[in-house]
């Protein structure tokens, strides 16, 4: 009778083990149902997009105001730090964009080769502890590359003359005498011969490879490697 009571026992353990691995093996584990549901959304259809403006009232003052100052250079605005930085791969590029890569630059100046002179940050006036810093760790990464940072306040937006000012000292090197920075008129549209010159500068200037901007299909290509790369520059 107890050997049978064993048998018995014995059995419907064995049995619950095939059935426990029968079901662990027909189920998906957590990161395959993911991906799999991940992979399945569709990116119009799952993020309805609607169009928006691309920069603020406060914003768009400014860049006309330094459209204004600053005829003959370039004003960009709202330029992800990914496209104008580059950084090793020796670590994971996808963390690096995720941490700083993906913050935009209000408005970024640059000379007729596209060469980024200042990057100008449009701070509202009243601001979050996590949007402050969110500003200051963007503001140490330029700097750190060597590029002019100069920050403006929403409610107090310089003048046409006052950002001539704080652009001066900056352009002295780029600009090579094409921009009159210290009379204090309006400074006259530029003659047809002479924007065509500065577009040819700029050509030249286009010829120098060390400078190309970072591709924007690069974040795809990277984001399939793995973590850790060969610490060459993207």
């Amino acid at each position: 009778m107890f050997n049978d009571s064993l048998s018995a026992f014995a059995l419907a353990a064995v049995l619950a083990l095939l059935i426990t691995y029968v079901l662990m093996r027909r189920r998906p584990s957590k990161a395959k149902r993911g991906t799999t549901r991940n992979d399945a959304l569709d990116t119009v259809a799952d993020w309805p997009p609607e169009a928006a403006r691309v920069m603020t009232t406060p914003e768009r003052k400014a860049y006309e105001t330094t459209r204004r100052a600053l005829p003959q250079q370039m004003v960009l605005s709202q330029v992800p730090l990914s496209r104008f930085l580059r950084v090793p791969t020796r670590h994971s590029y996808s963390l690096w964009v995720s941490r700083v890569g993906c913050l935009n630059a209000d408005l970024v100046v640059c000379d007729q080769g596209s060469r980024v002179l200042a990057v100008i940050d449009v701070r509202p006036a009243q601001q979050s502890s996590r949007a402050r810093k969110r500003h200051e760790r963007m503001s140490r990464v330029l700097r750190a590359a060597h590029i002019n940072v100069l920050t403006w306040s929403e409610g107090a937006l310089p003048s046409v003359a006052e950002v001539r000012a704080q652009m001066a000292p900056l352009l002295q090197d780029g600009a090579q005498g094409t921009m009159n920075l210290g009379g204090s008129r309006p400074m006259p549209l530029i003659p047809v011969a002479e924007m065509e010159e500065i577009l040819a500068r700029g050509d030249a200037l286009a010829q120098d490879v060390t400078m190309e901007p970072v591709s924007s299909t690069l974040f795809d290509d990277l984001d399939a490697l793995p973590a850790t790369g060969t610490g060459s520059h993207p």
